[in-house]
Formats: structure tokens, sequence, C-alpha cells
């Protein structure tokens, strides 16, 4: 059989067979789901933390200092994110994506973006600065944070397979984490606010909203920003 007609089997395949779905109490791994039409549907908050302007950081410095950078940043977005319970699964370049269960997942994940922004403003800029003194280069990053039903199911070939996060959350924290706007690094969506309990929502005596309403115009829906850092 040559490549063209096998291709054009297995696509039929995969049209034409049944879904084997159930609902999940945790994050699946891929020995969870079968390669088949086979998936694990849960109710999670997704997570994307993504390092901005990484072009720019492996055009102009050399690949030593590049990946100096990634791993100082990745190695500490994921132990803050395992120590708010997140489930790491994917990374992806510069950016890495999580998945948080259970009644508080969108107060721990947005915990673990505000405590990201200040270990890259306080731990790792600073450290940047100390061990390169006459290099200009600052670490600035975004994390993007929804909340929905996903749809879990794995991708690929044998030997050569991943897990895929299909739904809303997967796509608009992915997006999310691309935009840009100064000092606010951290972006959730409506439904990931109203979820957020008091001490991920409001800070100081004051009990000052941390998180600034804004208009996603590219969908025309309300997305929440902050410039906040929470300490380590």
């Amino acid at each position: 059989m040559s490549l063209k007609d096998d291709l054009a089997s297995d696509v039929k395949k995969i049209f034409a067979d049944s879904w084997s779905t159930r609902d999940g109490q945790v994050v699946p791994e891929q020995a969870n789901v079968q390669l088949g039409n086979d998936a694990v549907k849960i109710t999670g908050t997704v997570l994307y933390a993504d390092l901005a302007e990484s072009t720019k950081l492996v055009n102009n410095f050399k690949a030593e200092f590049a990946a100096e950078i990634y791993k100082a940043y990745l190695h500490c977005a994921s132990k803050i994110i395992r120590s708010e319970n997140g489930s790491i699964t994917a990374f992806d370049g510069d950016r890495i994506m999580a998945v948080y269960i259970g009644d508080s997942k969108c107060s721990s994940a947005a915990r673990t973006a505000l405590k990201i922004n200040y270990v890259v403003r306080n731990i790792i800029n600073p450290a940047i600065k100390s061990q390169y003194p006459n290099r200009d280069y600052t670490v600035q990053q975004a994390i993007g944070i929804d909340t929905s039903e996903v749809f879990v199911a794995r991708t690929g070939i044998r030997g050569s397979n991943d897990l895929v996060w299909v739904g809303r959350a997967a796509n608009y924290a992915a997006k999310l984490c691309s935009l840009r706007d100064g000092n606010y690094s951290t972006w959730i969506t409506s439904d990931v606010y109203k979820m957020l309990n008091d001490g991920a929502k409001f800070a100081g005596q004051d009990k000052k909203d941390m998180w600034e309403a804004r208009t996603w115009t590219a969908y025309g829906i309300t997305v929440h920003r902050s410039s906040y850092w929470w300490p380590i």
C-alpha cells in the first residue's frame, strides 16, 4: 500500500469510528487514553505561560544565553505550578501549559500566574543583571488562563504521540498569553474571574481588586488583566 493509500485509509477510519468518552476526575496522562477515538472529558482550568519576544532573544544573543533564559523561566514556572497543585501537560519552546482541576482550580491558576510574575521581577531579572551587568536584556512574559470543559484525546502515531486538549479553555488560554500591554502580564477570562476566591481577587487591607476588566476585541468578550504579583 502506498503512503497516499495508507493516509486515506487512516483518515477515513478516524472520521468513521465511534468515540469512546468518559468523565475524568484527575488530569489524564498518556497511559490513560488510547490512540484511537478515545477521550476523557474533564472540567479544568488551563494556564499558558509564555516568554515575550523570544524571537528577538534568539536573534540578538548567543544560544547559550537564550537557553539560560528559557531554562530559568520554565524551571521557575514549573515549580510554582506544582506548588499550586497544577499538572504540567506540555512544553512548547518558550511556553508551558498546565491544567488545574477541583473546586479551587481558578484561584490556584491565578495565584500561579501572580507568583510567576513575582519570580520574574524579583528573582530572574535581578539574577540576569547580577551575572551579566553589561547585557541589555529583561525577561518579559504573559500568562493566559481560561476554564471550561476540555476533551482530552491522544494524537499522533504509534511510537510518536501526545495528548491533545480540545476545548475553549486550552484555546483561549494560549491566545490570551499572546496579549502584550505594558506591565499587565496576567490575563484571565470572565469565567475565571467569577470563580476566584477573595484572596486571589483582592489585595491589601483596602481590598483593592487586582483585576481590571477589558474588552478582548478579537472575540468581543470581557477579559481581566492584572499587573500584580504574589510574593513567595
